[in-house]
């Protein structure tokens, strides 16, 4: 992954945009990774990927809390439950 300090993110934005476009492009500040600049393709397909992780693992959670005798009435009583 390609690497820009800060101070030269700003001073040549346009260029790093245009860069970001093509692969994703890590921005220091002193030393240290603070930030990364993508294109919003590339955003938007790893927030999809995300949500379908998160889904698929809240589905198997559902599953299993089925599976193990979790029942709507069950989690409301623990829920309401304030001890």
């Amino acid at each position: 992954m390609k690497e820009i300090t800060a101070k030269d993110a700003k001073n040549r934005f346009g260029r790093l945009l245009e860069s970001a476009q093509r692969a994703p492009i890590r921005v220091t500040r002193n030393g240290r990774p603070v930030g990364v600049m993508m294109s919003m393709q590339q955003f938007e397909r790893l927030r999809g990927a995300a949500w379908e992780r998160l889904s698929a693992t809240m589905d198997a959670l559902g599953r299993e809390a089925s599976a193990g005798g979790l029942t709507d009435a069950k989690l409301e009583a623990l829920l309401a439950d304030e001890s």
